[in-house]
């Protein structure tokens, strides 16, 4: 089953393409929000900045304007820690009540890595003190103890592999395991469908996600089943009635036929009654042809009939078929012409050879039939490409594009249609065709090179 694999793939392969965007995108987002933290070296610098605006004056220390104005923009507060007295000489004028102004070395210690009373503090010395620059309680969250061991931050690319093969096989396995009861579904319904068109009938069971689409997909298969069943019941019936009717037509056309030939030439009549008793005979023996023709189509197109495939010459079938037919025109209204090269006396078919005689005598009364005041038959077998072509044509009155048409598109089998009451090239051809098909070779319509009708049979050669 290839498609089952080939939707595998599909799905694991969007799963990694899945995955690669994934990460990529994180990386874009990781990247972004780095970019905008790298600005969180500023409250050190503005730390610094103050220090630096700071200037000792007789009255005491001294804020510049720009200092302060730093302070107003970031809402922070100041304070400046004496380095003997450990106690606060100068602070602005925001310092907050619970801040407070006298400090041991260890407060001092803390104070310059996290906070005072919640306020992130950041620090920068002086040569007179320590600066001290706090900010709102929620502008800053500070690491108070950064420690990172040595061995991790050396193996950080191959411990970042690591985590990336991991994920991609933890969501792998997730992706297959919760994949794998929609994938045993897939299967049967994919067997289902490729069943339907070859007639066999088709039950899945109605579980699992998909059970709606194998429910119609049996129902689906009960339709073909029973239209199976009452398209082989109404066949069968076609061909025992065509069967019975073609038996029970051979007994009354015999008796018509024997009186008709008796009349024919009995001497009592005129001659005008002999020549009405020789029409009657005509259409009779026309009459059971079409019986004949008609019980052999059937039997075709429902493989009741035996082909007897066998090495045979096409040249020399063809020849007696033709030579059979000229016997049977004592008065040469249709003159038969050999258009077979000299050279080719010999052309190997895989054949039944009576049903191909069959085909070609067809043909050759099919020229007559549509040609009632005589035409030229002209008979040919040629090789082509590693086919053996039969092509039977004449000079009569030929026909229409549109019937050549119809004649080439019709089904392979006996049907009505709307031109079934029209004079037409009919049962004879079908006949034609059927054998042609049942030989492997194909039977195509045309107009003839000499100005009427043309039929060629193509068959392959034996090997």
């Amino acid at each position: 089953m290839k498609s089952v694999p080939k939707l595998i793939r599909r799905f694991v392969g969007l799963l990694l393409l899945s995955f690669i965007l994934l990460i990529l995108v994180n990386i874009l987002i990781f990247a972004a929000i780095d970019s905008r933290q790298m600005a969180n070296a500023r409250p050190w610098k503005e730390a610094e900045e103050i220090a630096a605006a700071l200037t000792e004056t007789e009255k005491g220390f001294c804020l510049s304007d720009e200092g302060a104005e730093i302070l107003r923009l970031s809402g922070a507060w100041a304070i400046l820690i004496d380095n003997d007295t450990k106690t606060v000489v100068w602070h602005s004028d925001n310092l907050p009540k619970s801040v407070p102004t006298g400090y041991t070395l260890s407060d001092i210690a803390g104070l310059t890595r996290g906070y005072i009373d919640g306020y992130p503090t950041f620090t920068s010395g002086t040569g007179s003190g320590l600066v001290v620059l706090g900010f709102p309680k929620t502008s800053f969250w500070k690491h108070m103890w950064p420690s990172w061991d040595y061995q991790l931050i050396a193996h950080v690319p191959q411990i970042a592999l690591v985590v990336v093969i991991v994920n991609v096989a933890v969501i792998l396995l997730i992706y297959v395991s919760a994949s794998t009861k929609l994938l045993r579904s897939v299967k049967p319904i994919t067997n289902g469908i490729r069943s339907l068109p070859s007639g066999e009938p088709v039950y899945i069971r109605e579980t699992g996600l998909l059970s709606e689409v194998a429910f119609h997909i049996n129902s689906t298969s009960e339709v073909l089943q029973t239209q199976k069943r009452q398209l082989q019941k109404r066949e069968t019936a076609r061909a025992s009635w065509i069967a019975g009717i073609s038996h029970d037509i051979r007994t009354p056309l015999s008796m018509v036929m024997g009186y008709a030939d008796q009349l024919q030439t009995a001497p009592g009549l005129t001659k005008e009654e002999r020549h009405k008793a020789g029409i009657i005979l005509k259409q009779s023996e026309r009459i059971g042809k079409l019986v004949s023709d008609l019980n052999l189509a059937s039997r075709l197109e429902y493989n009741m009939q035996p082909v007897g495939l066998r090495e045979e010459n096409a040249v020399a079938l063809v020849r007696q078929a033709a030579a059979d037919f000229a016997n049977a025109d004592p008065d040469g209204k249709y003159p038969v012409r050999w258009e077979t090269g000299e050279g080719l006396s010999v052309c190997r078919v895989n054949a039944d050879g009576d049903l191909l005689k069959r085909a070609v005598a067809n043909l050759l009364q099919n020229s007559a039939v549509h040609n009632e005041d005589g035409c030229t038959i002209y008979v040919s077998v040629e090789k082509n490409e590693g086919n053996c072509v039969i092509r039977i044509e004449d000079d009569g009155t030929g026909a229409s594009d549109e019937q050549i048409e119809k004649l080439n598109n019709a089904p392979h089998s006996m049907v009505c249609d709307e031109a079934a009451a029209e004079p037409r090239h009919g049962l004879g051809l079908l006949i034609v065709r059927q054998i042609a098909d049942s030989h492997h070779g194909t039977a195509a319509a045309g107009r003839s090179r000499y100005g009427g009708f043309a039929f060629a049979i193509t068959l392959p050669m034996a090997e």
